[in-house]
């Protein structure tokens, strides 16, 4: 009873903070609960990669390779269909969704069905990363707490971008790109009081991880990095030409393999063939296995071998030339292994295979000048480089990139080939894909999160919650003497015609029929024939951006809310409009 009056006490008090307070306080609890989250995900996939892994000496096949994928996608799609019930995939997108069109709120689920789902899909081997799914968790606990606390919109949407800071911060240990993350990424608008709490998240998931982990959580005792040297300036730039083309084809090939899948009707099917090709494709380069963190930890420290235990191609290391093909084929060949993953129905997210890709060309680049040109370009360097070329292209996120390379390396001193090669990979991204790997579906289905506080107020407006139902209708077959009844007891001037069906067949205006009013000998006249079909109007599910849009053109100040079947449903005002979306902007411009 004593611990019940006690919680009662601090939720009492907590109740009598400040708006700002409530959300700093929650900050803290919102990026201890994701940073647990992050870090329990990371044990446990390691811990099951080890044991998976282990299984064969390093020279030998391991044929278990072949089925260890296809079991955990399968198991995967099982635990979504009979448990959540719900679509996973692409975690980080349902975030953005969720910021622009309901305001931050996310599912319950959210807060444990991904994190459960990509432990089965990574830690049997599928082909992506556990970033995405731990940044959908860390946004829906705080969702779920702005919720339980009844906070505003504009609050609600902070404590989402501090579970999405916590989570980045914990998993790489990497504060600033943490909160650069949830900026770049995630936010509407950056203002003081946003800004607090995204500093406290990303302090106390830092700490976290510093107390269960140690300092180093990503990439243990990478290898010397070198100073920066002038002179390689000029290779860094043909990283960026080489990562930016990459990333097009990463991009590209992704969404290719992806239709197609989409297009299979039986998830047993997709199951198969997505499982069966992603399970050769790891059994012939074994560095797709999981994440590939531990792949790209080894080969910044020098040890190329890695990539070659357990795979058919082990003798190719003592060659160089087929050394250059082999990292040549893992370029190529990654993208697939990630798609045929997310295509057959694994959880998974593209931040670690952009970042494993990214370390990939930089390898390759590096050692093939290296080895035709006979210099000593630090190899380690332009790892780090392309990971942050490749990232910050497909994610549109450079800032993001650039800060967290330099963190989880330790190699402040590269901040400027790092941010040479990113701009010029962006500068060859962006002119061909409009939209990031995460709004790209997004922005196909006209739900795309924006940076402009005007363009997402508008998305949170719903035409069918701004219908106005207080026109009087009128029976198609009327005539003006059935009008008069609706004109005395209407307080509009339009009459919609409408039939026992709700279809809707034109509108009449009162001005139109001011002067048949008075002449009697007018009243068999049909409504028909001073009525008109408006060349303007809106669906129930059309987006605000489109009718605003239309009210622009079109000058008008009521349009007809019909649906492609013609049945009416009523009207939406230009004030209305307006005067809904002027209290969406105070209250998400709340400070």
């Amino acid at each position: 009873m004593d611990g019940k009056k006690y919680i009662n006490r601090i939720l009492f008090l907590f109740t009598h903070l400040s708006n700002n307070n409530k959300i700093l306080v929650l900050s803290v609890f919102v990026s201890i609960i994701a940073s647990l989250a992050a870090i329990l995900l990371k044990i446990s996939v390691h811990t099951m990669n080890e044991i998976l892994q282990k299984a064969f000496p390093e020279n030998d096949y391991n044929y278990l390779y072949l089925a260890f994928p296809i079991i955990g996608i399968t198991i995967t799609v099982l635990f979504v269909k009979f448990f959540v019930k719900d679509d996973l995939s692409h975690g980080v997108s349902k975030v953005l969704y969720a910021i622009a069109r309901n305001n931050g709120k996310l599912k319950v689920h959210h807060t444990y069905s991904s994190i459960v789902a990509s432990t089965l899909t990574v830690g049997f081997g599928g082909s992506v990363g556990l970033e995405a799914p731990i940044t959908l968790t860390g946004s829906a606990i705080g969702s779920r707490l702005g919720i339980f606390f009844k906070l505003n919109t504009k609050s609600t949407i902070t404590l989402v971008a501090c579970g999405a800071t916590a989570a980045v911060a914990a998993i790489f240990n990497a504060p600033i790109a943490g909160v650069v993350f949830a900026i770049e990424v995630l936010m509407l608008d950056l203002t003081i009081t946003s800004a607090f709490p995204l500093l406290v998240s990303a302090v106390t998931a830092m700490s976290m991880s510093y107390i269960l982990l140690g300092h180093s959580i990503m990439f243990d005792n990478i290898g010397k990095i070198s100073d920066f040297a002038i002179e390689n300036l000029p290779i860094y730039a043909i990283l960026g030409l080489v990562t930016g083309l990459y990333s097009l084809y990463f991009m590209r090939m992704s969404a290719s393999i992806e239709s197609v899948f989409k297009k299979m009707k039986k998830q047993w099917l997709k199951i198969l063939i997505g499982g069966v090709l992603l399970s050769v494709l790891i059994f012939l380069f074994p560095s797709f296995y999981g994440e590939g963190y531990e792949a790209l930890s080894n080969i910044m420290n020098g040890h190329l071998s890695y990539l070659f235990q357990n795979s058919p191609f082990y003798d190719w290391q003592y060659n160089d030339f087929l050394l250059l093909a082999f990292l040549f084929f893992l370029l190529m060949f990654k993208t697939f292994a990630t798609a045929f993953t997310t295509g057959a129905g694994g959880i998974g997210g593209v931040f670690a295979p952009s970042l494993f890709l990214g370390g990939i060309a930089g390898c390759l680049v590096a050692t093939f000048i290296n080895t035709f040109f006979d210099t000593h370009l630090p190899v380690l360097n332009f790892i780090l480089a392309g990971m942050s070329g490749v990232m910050g292209s497909v994610m549109k996120a450079p800032l993001t990139a650039i800060f967290l390379i330099a963190e989880i390396s330790g190699g402040y001193q590269l901040f400027v080939p790092l941010m040479l090669t990113t701009l010029i990979s962006c500068c060859i991204f962006y002119p061909f894909e409009k939209y990031s790997v995460y709004t790209k579906s997004l922005a196909a289905e006209g739900n795309l999160i924006t940076h402009h506080k005007d363009k997402h107020a508008l998305s949170l407006l719903n035409v069918e919650n701004l219908i106005e139902n207080n026109f009087v209708t009128v029976n198609p077959d009327a005539t003006i003497r059935d009008l008069l009844p609706a004109i005395e007891q209407s307080v509009r001037n339009i009459f919609p015609l409408v039939d026992a069906q709700q279809r809707f067949y034109g509108i009449v205006i009162l001005d139109d029929v001011r002067s048949l009013i008075f002449h009697e000998e007018k009243y068999d006249m049909p409504l028909k024939d001073v009525a008109f079909f408006p060349t303007t109007s809106v669906t129930p599910d059309e987006k605000m951006i489109s009718v605003v849009e239309k009210f622009r053109q079109s000058g008008l100040y009521n349009m007809i809310v019909i649906d492609e079947n013609n049945i009416y449903y009523g009207f939406i005002s230009r004030a209305n409009v307006f005067s809904t979306y002027r209290e969406i902007i105070e209250e998400i411009s709340e400070d």
